[in-house]
């Protein structure tokens, strides 16, 4: 007799199905997904602990297999000659859609060459959640994943971003929060952001306001607890400068903060697009003098 359960009518499935799973919230799986874990012949995942408890509120008794960035070169043959010989696997990650930050192209490649079956099995995603509540542009974003933890290294990424003309989505560490976001308006000067904390969890939040005021806000309030995902406009988000005056005195005084004349003066040219002749002056008046032009006309030089 066919049962009506939805869970347990997934349609006949071969080699590797691709499974998300919830990024907080166990209640965010599909049934598909369900059906997929406990009809595979092994489950890869990241952490068995963390899968474990995901199998057990959904009695899904399939075998754990581990398979992370320590073990991936020994353990992705064995995995792909389970299904070249028939088997079905499930690949998941701890939390969320894998191969977003976590080994798993690599065994995706490599069973294609193989001519092995590859199937998605759609569901959560931290970026798309953030996306979805951040009140930011949508119509094209870059994942750019976490950004190095050492400042130099930080400030080199952000840089290489700066000029990206989309909404950019970052993970990163509570711990780091605070510094990162300086660095981030440094880098990027004031563009509206979401900070979005505990995604789907009980004590999900998400804080809003532009870089600066975020850098401010935790660094006066200290490290958050939970998962992290920064979402920042892109920067045409800003009004342009030549059209608003306020503006560019802003974005001036961000970058005098904490930059010499010049420095701030190139930075602030490079974030408007306005001529580096008309920021300097202005700059100098904000400044009350503090530097003189370097040359008859006033101009800081290319």
């Amino acid at each position: 007799m066919e049962t009506s359960d939805p869970v347990r009518r997934s349609k006949r499935w071969e080699g590797l199905a691709v499974v998300a799973t919830p990024i907080g919230n166990l209640g965010d799986i599909s049934a598909r997904a369900i059906a997929t874990l406990r009809e595979a012949d092994q489950i890869a995942c990241e952490d068995t602990r963390m899968t474990l408890r995901l199998c057990r509120a959904y009695d899904i008794e399939t075998r754990l297999t581990p398979y992370h960035e320590h073990n991936a070169e020994r353990v992705r043959p064995e995995l792909l000659r389970l299904m070249a010989a028939g088997g079905r696997l499930a690949l998941v990650s701890d939390a969320g859609t894998p191969l977003i930050s976590d080994p798993g192209y690599k065994l995706v490649r490599e069973a294609q060459e193989a001519g092995i079956p590859v199937t998605a099995i759609p569901g959560a995603s931290a970026v798309t959640a953030a996306l979805a509540v951040a009140g930011l542009p949508t119509d094209r974003f870059l994942f750019a994943g976490f950004a190095p933890a050492k400042a130099t290294a930080r400030r080199r990424f952000l840089a290489e971003l700066a000029a990206t003309p989309a909404t950019l989505v970052l993970f990163e560490s509570a711990r780091r929060l605070a510094p990162a976001l300086a660095d981030l308006r440094d880098t990027l000067g004031p563009r509206p952001a979401a900070v979005c904390r505990e995604l789907t969890k009980l004590h999900e939040e998400i804080r809003r306001g532009d870089l600066g005021k975020l850098a401010a806000h935790y660094a006066e309030a200290g490290a958050p607890k939970g998962e992290i995902v920064i979402v920042i406009g892109p920067p045409d988000s800003l009004p342009a400068a030549e059209d608003d005056p306020a503006l560019l005195d802003a974005l001036l005084h961000d970058a005098l903060a904490d930059a010499s004349l010049r420095d701030a003066v190139a930075r602030v040219a490079a974030e408007s697009g306005l001529p580096r002749r008309e920021i300097y002056r202005r700059a100098l008046a904000l400044a009350g003098g503090r530097e003189e032009p370097e040359n008859s006309e006033g101009d800081p030089g290319p």
